[in-house]
């Protein structure tokens, strides 16, 4: 199936309110135009380099989300340009996102990462390190970044109960965070959860960012340069 049916069928599954954001990592520029001929706009990587360099060679109105395990070394080159970071899973991240804004005079949006499943490979706070961490008020002090909410990834698993409970933890602790440290923030907003195979659990769970690959780009090449 071509990528534009790929994307028309995912979107009869995804109601108003949820957005798709199209993981495009170890594509080819040719694969990406294909989605966004097709109306998409939100493109999601996780490499650095790669990022960057589909930012200089595609579209300026693509909306790039970086959605890796993001090295402190190389924040500075995607701060310029990137529209939200996913994986936020330390302070220490944080501060140096913020510094890198700072520099270039912008505010980052940005999600913090909550570590969910059963897999201890996975990245992200835990629940008590999250709540220690807002707790201690610093990171108010980190005026050119923005915390929009919190994302997550499911264990890898067939079992849907599971799934199920982990993407509801997540959104329980999301109210929790919004009730006690963003009551009346209108950024505070956005819930990523949910991949290929899993999007339709995270959307019943309350997801409002859905990222997903495979369902539409087909098997990824991990060959390519993976720096």
């Amino acid at each position: 199936m071509s990528i534009k049916t790929n994307i028309e069928t995912i979107r009869r599954h995804i109601p108003e309110g949820v957005r798709l954001v199209c993981v495009s990592k170890f594509n080819p520029n040719e694969s990406i135009l294909e989605a966004y001929d097709t109306g998409e706009r939100i493109f999601g990587e996780s490499k650095v380099q790669e990022l960057c360099g589909k930012y200089e060679t595609l579209a300026q109105d693509i909306i790039w989300h970086f959605i890796g395990h993001l090295q402190t070394n190389k924040i500075k080159y995607i701060v310029p340009f990137v529209s939200l970071i996913h994986g936020v899973d330390s302070y220490k991240l944080l501060v140096e996102i913020n510094k890198q804004a700072v520099k270039v005079g912008k505010t980052v949006n940005c999600l913090l990462q909550i570590h969910i499943a059963s897999e201890e490979t996975k990245f992200g706070f835990s629940d008590e390190e999250l709540l220690d961490t807002l707790t201690s008020g610093d990171w108010k002090e980190l005026k050119n970044i923005r915390i929009c909410g919190l994302m997550g990834m499911a264990t890898f698993t067939d079992n849907q109960s599971q799934i199920h409970s982990e993407f509801h933890h997540l959104k329980t602790l999301f109210d929790t965070i919004k009730t006690g440290f963003f009551a009346g923030e209108e950024s505070f907003s956005e819930l990523s959860m949910g991949m290929s195979d899993d999007y339709h659990i995270a959307i019943e769970e309350g997801s409002t960012l859905v990222r997903i690959g495979s369902s539409i780009f087909g098997a990824r090449n991990q060959t390519q340069n993976q720096r």
